[in-house]
C-alpha cells in the first residue's frame, strides 16, 4: 500500500510544490503530478519562473513519446500510469483514482480552511485504505 505524506500549513502551495519538485528532479525521482488543468497550467508557469538559477525539467502528459521518456516530472489532469519508482504529487482536491499504483503519494495543504477540510477528507480516505500516513507541518511564521 502507498505511503502518503501530507505537507501542511503551507503558505503557498505552488511555490512549495516547485521547491519539492526541484529536490525530486535533483535526485532523479520520477514524479507524476495530478491536479485540475488550471492548477497544472499555473504550476507549469511557476516552474519556469520561481527561480532565476534553477531549471526543473517537466512536461505535460500529452507531450511526444520521446519527451515523456526523457522527462522525470510529468503533469497530467488524469492520473498517468506510473513508472516503477514513480512518486505521485497530488495537487487536486480529491483522492485520485488509482493512487495505490504509486508507492509514495505527496499531498500539499495550504493554510486555507477549505483546503484543510478537503485534506482531512483525503487523509480519512487514505487511512481507510490502510496507507501509512505521515504529516510534515511547516513551522508557523513568527509575527512581524
Amino acid at each position: 500500500m502507498s505511503d502518503v505524506e501530507f505537507h501542511t500549513q503551507v503558505p503557498d502551495r505552488l511555490l512549495h510544490a516547485c521547491r519539492w519538485l526541484r529536490k525530486a528532479a535533483a535526485s532523479a525521482a520520477q514524479v507524476r503530478v495530478t491536479a485540475d488543468e488550471e492548477t497544472l497550467l499555473l504550476l507549469d508557469q511557476r516552474l519556469w519562473t520561481f527561480s532565476s538559477t534553477d531549471f526543473v525539467p517537466h512536461c505535460f502528459q500529452d507531450a511526444p513519446a520521446q519527451v515523456l521518456e526523457n522527462t522525470a516530472i510529468v503533469l497530467s489532469p488524469h492520473l498517468p500510469a506510473p513508472t516503477a519508482s514513480a512518486i505521485l504529487l497530488n495537487l487536486g482536491s480529491g483522492v485520485p483514482a488509482g493512487f495505490e499504483q504509486f508507492a509514495r503519494v505527496i499531498e500539499i495543504v495550504s493554510e486555507d480552511a477549505n483546503d484543510k477540510q478537503e485534506a482531512r477528507n483525503r487523509w480519512k480516505h487514505y487511512a481507510s485504505m490502510g496507507c501509512k500516513l505521515t504529516n510534515h507541518s511547516l513551522p508557523a511564521k513568527a509575527p512581524t
